[in-house]
Parts: C-alpha cells; structure tokens; sequence
C-alpha cells in the first residue's frame, strides 16, 4: 500500500501528526493548502462525523482527489461533553488555542471530576463519493494548569490515562502511538478504507 492522500486541513499541526501515523503504512499526506487550495467548508455539524463527512466531500470534489478529513475535540464529563464538536471555538470565533484553553481551565477551576475524552472522526472519500469513516479516542484527565510546549490546543491540560505527563510535555513520537487521531487513523486502516484505494481510486 503506497500512495498520496490529501488531507482536508490548513492546519499544519494535524497535517504534521497525519503524516508522522501514515508514513509507516506508506500512505504520503498532502495537505490541501499544497494541493491547490482548502474550499470553505461551514463545520456546522452536531457531531464530528458529520463534520469529517463535509470537509471529506467537499474538498474531494473541489480537488478530484482522494481526500481524508477528520474532526475532532475534548470533551469534559463535568461540562456535559463540552467543547465537544466546538472545541476549535471554544473561546468565539476569534479564539485561538490560547484562548479556548484559558477557558476551559477557568471553567474547571472548582470542578472535582477531571475526567474527559479526546475523540477524532476521519472520514475518506474520492471524487465519486464517501468511501467510509473510522472513530478514535483517548481517555484522560485536565489538570488544573497548562503544563509542556508540544502538541497543540488543549493538549498542555490533558494528562492521558496511564502518564503523569501532559499531551504538551510527551514527546511527539509517543503522544502519535495513543492520541485519539492516531486510534481512528489506525481504525481507517485496519477497517481496509485506504485499500479501496488501491482498487481503483487512488490519483495518477
């Protein structure tokens, strides 16, 4: 199995993680950005799987590639599963990591139960259509303040079950083995969704 995939993303960090979890099983991430541009796609959604679902038909048709689009956030037991599908927008539409990650901390401040959940949905799909989806998560716990300069968004407050160290403090090569993205990449995998590729929809 060796082939290019694009990625519907302009974000370099989960472009950069797609990469580092594929490159073993020979599939080359491109983003869309390289690929001749990122459509405007309303992640308007009520769960994540629709919204991987979107981003996937969309730049798929845009592109006439092959394309995977995943979606994905925290959810907090204590706060009902919030940020959840708005986890990117936590903070309003003009936050930023720092912001939502500000808030989240501000809104767990006297919360005894820290329990949450990474979750990701990829979806894959061609100029033809949707080729399938495959879900991943990782269970954990917020601290009560950021801690580590790696990774990206609310990962300097998610201690993964089984470490004492933040997603932000482990190295990058670890946190790509168990983070929610990894899981449903590797689910992707293992469901065969890459090999229908090689059945006849992979790009010249």
């Amino acid at each position: 199995m060796a082939f290019d995939i694009v990625a519907a993303t302009g974000n370099r960090h989960k472009i950069e993680e797609m990469r580092a979890i594929l490159a073993p099983v020979g599939i080359t991430v491109t983003g869309a950005l390289e690929a001749g541009g990122m459509p405007d796609v309303e992640e308007d959604g009520a769960t994540f799987a629709e919204n991987a679902i979107k981003k996937a038909l969309a730049v798929a048709k845009a592109r006439q590639r092959v394309v995977l689009a995943d979606d994905s956030g925290l959810e907090v037991m204590a706060l009902g599963g919030r940020p959840g599908v708005h986890s990117a927008r936590y903070a309003g539409e003009g936050g930023n990591d720092g912001r939502n990650l500000a808030k989240l901390l501000r809104e767990m401040e006297c919360v005894s139960d820290r329990r949450a959940r990474f979750v990701a949905v990829v979806a894959v799909a061609g100029p033809d259509g949707l080729l399938g989806t495959a879900e991943g998560e990782v269970r954990g716990r917020i601290i009560t303040e950021a801690r580590g300069d790696g990774g990206f968004g609310y990962d300097p407050a998610f201690v993964p079950e089984g470490f004492d160290m933040t997603f932000g403090e482990l190295p990058s090569e670890v946190k790509n083995k168990l983070s929610h993205r990894a899981n449903a990449l590797l689910a992707a995998v293992k469901a065969g969704l890459f090999q229908k590729l090689e059945r006849g929809a992979e790009t010249p």
